[in-house]
């Protein structure tokens, strides 16, 4: 009879101590689409994936850019919905100063987000993978999709929790101004 009082317990402490990011005071300001930017930057953990080759990543590798970060996974309706969205944006606003990473967690490995990537058509997307799903717990994503926003020197700045419609004019419009101004 314990146990299932015990679990809960520990799922309440495990929320409360990995997600704190998420729980963290509301935004100085928000964007579109509910997008919430921080009165400071935070401190991101550091994640470990890998490229579409298997060769391993940390987010260091893209200090010096703006960074979208899009925790996603194919199994996922609002983040199929949602990628044909991210690509456009990667599309529209591609430069040495911004880059979308799109990070699937799924555990079946790369070789499923390339069929997707085939299937729906991401072309300027590349495609990147965490099979144990750490990335999304050591960020504080409490769901999928989720997406960080990381100044120049891999601190985030903002996320947004949950579908968005990437390629809006608002959207682009918010990002175009983070990328001059952070």
């Amino acid at each position: 009879m314990k146990l299932p009082i015990l679990a809960g317990h520990l799922v309440a402490v495990f929320l409360t101590t990995a997600t704190p990011l998420a729980m963290a005071a509301p935004s100085e300001s928000s964007g579109p689409q509910g997008f919430l930017i921080w009165a400071q930057p935070k401190e991101v953990s550091e994640i470990h994936f890998e490229d579409s080759d298997g060769a391993p990543l940390t987010l260091a590798e893209f200090e010096g850019k703006l960074i979208l970060l899009n925790i996603w996974a194919t199994w996922c309706g609002p983040c199929r919905e949602e990628m044909p969205t991210l690509d456009a944006l990667q599309a529209e606003l591609v430069s040495d100063n911004f880059e979308v990473v799109a990070l699937s967690i799924d555990r079946k490995g790369i070789e499923i987000v390339n069929e997707f990537y085939q299937e729906i058509g991401i072309e300027h997307l590349a495609p990147y993978i965490d099979k144990t799903g750490m990335a999304s717990a050591d960020l504080g994503a409490i769901g999928i999709p989720t997406t960080l926003l990381l100044d120049r020197q891999g601190k985030e700045i903002g996320r947004l929790v949950g579908e968005a419609e990437w390629n809006t004019q608002d959207m682009i419009n918010f990002l175009t101004e983070m990328i001059a101004t952070r």
